[in-house]
């Protein structure tokens, strides 16, 4: 007993500052791992969305083609270039209107947008690319159709595929 006399009667409360410090310090840990996780998540989700837009947009593509082959001769992918010239309203230097060779091939009822651009240089008979021999009298209708759709929280992203078509055609009255 008389040894606990010895004791101070004021402790120093060491135990209890080196016990907060560690706790600062766990909690720190903590909240740092948390917070990497929740941006692992937005990453994870990010990606989702991506893929699940991509595969939309690629399922989009073929359903565009495939509709105008539907149509037969009376599909856009036949169309001259005359048939697809569209105004854009502006004026090169020389004061000639300029033209884009694009047509909206969108259907009615669909959210992705199909642009079907013409990429004809004008009425000549062309090659199809992986074409092994030259016919004469077969002519190439070379046209590309881009497909956007828009995806994410308030439709901020845009993914966009550009598919190139060239068909060989027995005549060149239409197409080039």
């Amino acid at each position: 007993m008389e040894d606990l006399k010895l004791l101070p009667s004021k402790q120093q409360g060491v135990v209890l500052l080196t016990a907060l410090i560690m706790v600062i310090a766990v909690t720190g840990i903590a909240v740092t791992l948390m917070s990497s996780s929740t941006v692992d998540i937005k990453i994870t989700n990010a990606a989702q969305e991506r893929e699940v837009a991509e595969n939309q947009l690629i399922g989009e593509v073929l359903r565009v083609i495939a509709s105008e082959a539907k149509k037969g001769a009376d599909s856009n992918f036949f169309l001259t270039r005359d048939e697809t010239k569209t105004d854009t309203g502006k004026f090169d230097s020389d004061g000639n209107k300029k033209y884009i060779l694009e047509k909206d091939i969108t259907e009615a009822g669909h959210d992705m947008k199909s642009i079907m651009t013409n990429m004809n240089r004008g009425s000549l008979e062309l090659n199809c690319p992986r074409s092994y021999s030259y016919t004469a009298g077969v002519s190439c209708n070379m046209i590309q159709v881009a497909t956007t759709i828009e995806y994410g929280s308030k439709s901020k992203h845009s993914l966009t595929i550009v598919t190139g078509i060239a068909q060989e055609m027995a005549s060149i009255g239409k197409g080039i």
